[in-house]
């Protein structure tokens, strides 16, 4: 199976729709269908805050990553930050994620791109496994904070 990433596009919106439902509905992230969907169609029509990947074929995809971007003086340019990530659980534990994670800054480093972040549950071994394998790393002494409003 492959973690070929297509870069997600208006015709994509129902399957990226449905892949974002089950991956919020795993998380326990409760979201109305509308505001969701809010979310997703203006990083299909281009908007230079982000970009969705489609996992695997994009007629029947897999999964689903979705970035952000922004700009760090501290890391020299634009920086991306990992907003989601998910590969369906049926096809979990066959590498996907990991091949996605490395595949990700090789295809997003020629646009500029410095530096990638993620956010990660402290709780969730399993997955600071995973993002150590593809080179990510806690950076000591730093602790994300939000603000909603």
């Amino acid at each position: 199976m492959s973690a070929a990433l297509t870069l997600a596009a208006p015709d994509h919106l129902e399957k990226l729709d449905a892949l974002v439902a089950a991956f919020h509905q795993e998380a326990g992230i409760t979201l109305a269908a509308e505001a969701r969907r809010k979310g997703i169609v203006p990083l299909l029509e281009g908007s230079p805050h982000g970009a969705a990947y489609l996992i695997g074929p994009p007629r029947a995809p897999i999964g689903y990553l979705v970035v952000t971007f922004g700009w760090s003086l501290e890391f020299g340019g634009l920086d991306g930050f990992i907003d989601e990530i998910f590969v369906r659980p049926g096809v979990r534990g066959r590498g996907i994620a990991s091949e996605t994670l490395l595949a990700l800054p090789r295809a997003l480093a020629s646009a500029g791109l410095k530096v990638l972040h993620l956010e990660v549950d402290r709780s969730a071994e399993d997955r600071h496994r995973l993002y150590q394998r593809a080179g990510f790393k806690p950076r000591e002494n730093y602790m994300l904070m939000t603000k909603t409003f």
